[in-house]
């Protein structure tokens, strides 16, 4: 089954034959992929080991690792056939809502309402689990509402910024 995952703007073209194999635009890679839980995923690729947490939203897939969060959306061929008659993969404008991930306690928001932001920068530092967590903007746009403050206490699923 073909694949094409879009992640913080980047495409990838994801292939995994019957047999369980992986190629990731055009390049073989060997990935071993285990589930711990509802949406927590253990990955070994190069005799590196990594968790992932990987949630599904409304409006596509969010994806933890290392510190990182990565927003997208995947959709097999069907789906991108549709996709790409509609005019593309992803929303190069309108409202983003940024929500959090997992639960944590916002660290800094170094970004205000009304500021400009490029595509992959840091937008809020979210801790959780001891470790700091930068997300980042899946797109050029502007901070249109902030809806947490540093120190701040979230759930998963809250709202913290909105780009327009």
């Amino acid at each position: 089954m073909k694949y094409v995952t879009v992640l913080n703007g980047k495409t990838y073209e994801i292939e995994i034959a019957k047999d369980g194999s992986l190629t990731v635009n055009g390049e073989q890679r060997t990935v071993d992929f285990l589930t711990l839980g509802p949406s927590l995923y253990s990955v070994i690729r190069d005799n590196a080991s990594y968790e992932v947490v990987i949630e599904e939203r409304n409006e596509g897939v969010e994806v933890m690792m290392r510190g990182k969060l990565f927003t997208g959306e995947v959709l097999d061929e069907r789906a991108q056939l549709l996709a790409s008659r509609r005019g593309g993969l992803s929303a190069e404008s309108g409202e983003i809502s940024i929500k959090s991930p997992m639960p944590g306690l916002i660290v800094a928001v170094p970004v205000s309402e009304g500021q400009e932001v490029q595509a992959g920068q840091t937008i809020l530092i979210l801790e959780s689990m001891k470790m700091q967590n930068e997300l980042k903007a899946p797109r050029a746009g502007i901070v249109q509402r902030i809806s947490v403050a540093a120190n701040q206490t979230v759930e998963q699923g809250k709202l913290l910024i909105t780009i327009v």
